[in-house]
């Protein structure tokens, strides 16, 4: 939630170089700071949570005393935009005052404080529901808790905040008061009731914000020309990458720093995460992480990408088939039900259905290194470490424990390595005779 409420604010202090962001933390939630905001955030501890005003008084130690506007929003409206924020900091400095603040003009203002005004339009005070008269409940303006400040005013009248009579809080709406007094001007700008800084207090809130925030992420994709045939059933990080003429079908969820190219289509029910998807591929009902595809390449459906796979351009990966640290090199093709784990393929290597990769040996785990233009058969078992050399073949339920030299040919169980024999095949069509590797009993799988 902290992350989006601090994107709104990066977009409006671009030109205010030299003034990062203060969070405010309390001990109870301290781990605050480990969250990843960023290298620039500054944190400031609130040591008890006395109120808000206390917090802006704890922030404000480690504001730059050259900084002459300060902003203090609510780390839980994630919703709030640049543009809101834009036009409360313009108020402000249009009307030279000590502070102007965001209000609602709620559908429902119920217990809510209201916003009172001047005949001139500008704020005199907030009051609570139950301090207010009759003409006060008939307002439904309410604070949406988002402030600008004039930086000097606000170091001068933090101090003078006294604690509530009820609660022994100090609250930043006593600050209206205070500038009032002063004869400085409070200003207010107004919003629609439309959500947008509605606070997260529990799971059902917090659900209704993810999906106001999904919906922003996937319109803002599709103007910018992604295709999504059903945007209610796809589910995008906010740092996900998608170029133009990207497609996303149906139940389609991108994870992390997941980016995809132009051209490539993502199929239904398939789960990507903090991976990188190149041009013009298809991922059909399936699982990739943190892994890398390069251009072309088709995967699936039912296929796993684990962390650490690298599917070079042109490969075709297919029904229930596993990687798992895996390079893949072009145009290897692993069509059927296999698992190639701690693996390098060579380029267009095939992959019979069934063959995997034995590397793990119970206490370590080793690699298999598969050459150019190599062909393995149905159920071959390459027990790691192992290497099978370019173009050489494994026939139909080999079990390999011993390096494959290229061009060779390795059967049985354990599989023993020579030539392969070539044996005649039938004329084809056109009359040409043809022929073809002999592999032993089985057959190398198909393509």
């Amino acid at each position: 939630m902290l992350a989006y409420v601090l994107d709104a604010w990066a977009e409006v202090a671009l030109d205010v170089p030299g003034a990062p962001p203060v969070v405010v933390y309390s001990p109870a939630v301290a781990a605050v700071r480990d969250a990843g905001l960023g290298p620039d955030i500054r944190f400031a501890l609130q040591d008890e949570p006395r109120g808000t005003a206390d917090a802006v008084r704890a922030g404000l130690a480690d504001v730059p005393d050259d900084i002459d506007e300060v902003l203090v929003l609510s780390g839980d409206v994630p919703l709030v935009l640049a543009s809101h924020l834009q036009s409360i900091l313009e108020q402000r400095r249009l009307d030279d005052a000590a502070i102007a603040l965001a209000s609602v003009f709620a559908a429902v203002p119920g217990s809510l404080g209201r916003v009172v005004r001047s005949e001139f339009g500008t704020v005199e005070r907030i009051v609570e529901e139950k301090d207010a008269s009759a003409d006060e409940l008939e307002s439904n303006e309410i604070n949406a808790g988002c402030y600008a400040f004039d930086a000097a005013w606000l170091r001068r009248r933090i101090g003078s905040v006294a604690p509530s009579a009820t609660t022994g809080e100090l609250y930043l709406t006593e600050l209206i008061r205070l500038a009032r007094e002063d004869g400085r001007i409070v200003s207010a700008v107004g919003f629609d009731d439309d959500g947008t800084f509605d606070g997260i207090n529990d799971r059902a809130q917090l659900a209704q914000a993810e999906w106001t925030l999904r919906v922003r992420c996937n319109e803002a994709h599709m103007r910018a020309g992604v295709t999504m045939r059903d945007p209610s059933t796809v589910y995008l990080d906010w740092a996900v990458a998608l170029d133009p003429d990207v497609t996303l079908e149906p139940n389609v969820i991108l994870k992390g720093a997941t980016s995809i190219a132009e051209g490539s289509t993502i199929g239904p029910d398939t789960t990507i995460v903090d991976s990188s998807i190149g041009r013009a591929c298809t991922v059909w009902a399936s699982v990739v992480e943190r892994s890398t595809i390069e251009d072309g390449v088709s995967i699936g459906p039912f296929s796993h990408l684990r962390p650490g796979s690298h599917v070079g351009r042109g490969a075709e990966i297919g029904n229930f088939a596993e990687l798992k640290n895996t390079r893949l090199g072009p145009g290897v093709k692993q069509h059927h039900v296999s698992y190639l784990g701690d693996a390098e393929l060579g380029e267009r290597t095939n992959v019979g259905a069934g063959t995997i990769t034995a590397n793990w040996d119970g206490r370590t785990k080793h690699r298999t290194t598969i050459g150019r233009e190599a062909f393995l058969g149905v159920d071959t078992m390459l027990v790691a470490p192992v290497e099978i050399g370019d173009g050489a073949r494994t026939g139909a339920g080999a079990v390999v424990t011993k390096d494959v030299p290229p061009g060779r040919l390795a059967v049985g169980v354990p599989a023993r390595v020579r030539e392969p024999r070539a044996r005649p095949v039938e004329p084809n069509d056109g009359g040409v005779s043809r022929s073809a590797t002999d592999t032993g009993p089985g057959g190398t799988g198909d393509r």
